[in-house]
């Protein structure tokens, strides 16, 4: 099932389907994922590498109500291909808080799509119910990442050390100073 379109001014934010997500990440095949949609995929994005799925299908094929939160393909409406992806880690936890990621094919680095993609993401999940904090975690040696979420006037709340990706800085803003600062939804 597919969740709402998210449209920004130059992408479209196109939800995967359980069966999409599973075919992508056990069989590296977006026929599922992609059926019956006009876009593409030319730069095999979570095919070549998984990014996510490998959290996320455990997730989905636990619950699949989960999925309604996890992945979506980034789409250029320009040029109806696939540039990357975007996915929440979860349902909101107890406390109300939605972490996000992002993925960006490097073709498409520096020219703000990752910046357009999350505002998109999280203006959708700020109308949900239950969803109080952002949250962001990032590399400190993830120069651009940074700036994006430095950009958008986060808050640095300190440091974790991922099993996987080492130290991450964490920042964090309420729902409701996001959409008084970027909440407008004129931007497309």
């Amino acid at each position: 099932m597919y969740q709402p379109l998210i449209e920004t001014s130059r992408l479209e934010l196109h939800h995967i389907p359980a069966e999409g997500l599973i075919s992508l990440f056990e069989e590296k095949n977006d026929s599922l994922a992609i059926a019956g949609r006009a876009f593409t995929n030319p730069y095999q994005n979570l095919i070549l590498e998984s990014g996510p799925l490998a959290w996320r299908v455990p997730q989905v094929k636990a619950d699949p109500t989960t999925n309604k939160w996890f992945v979506r393909f980034i789409v250029l409406r320009e040029s109806a291909e696939v540039i990357g992806s975007t996915s929440f880690h979860g349902v909101p936890d107890e406390v109300g808080m939605m972490e996000i990621g992002i993925g960006i094919n490097e073709n498409f680095w520096s020219q703000g799509f990752a910046k357009e993609a999350l505002r998109g993401m999280w203006i959708w999940v700020c109308q949900e119910p239950g969803v109080r904090t952002l949250r962001y975690t990032v590399s400190p040696t993830n120069t651009p990442s940074v700036r994006i979420i430095q950009g958008f006037g986060f808050t640095y709340m300190g440091q974790q050390i991922d099993e996987i990706d080492g130290p991450e800085d964490i920042y964090e803003m309420p729902v409701a100073e996001f959409m008084e600062k970027w909440g407008r939804v004129n931007e497309r």
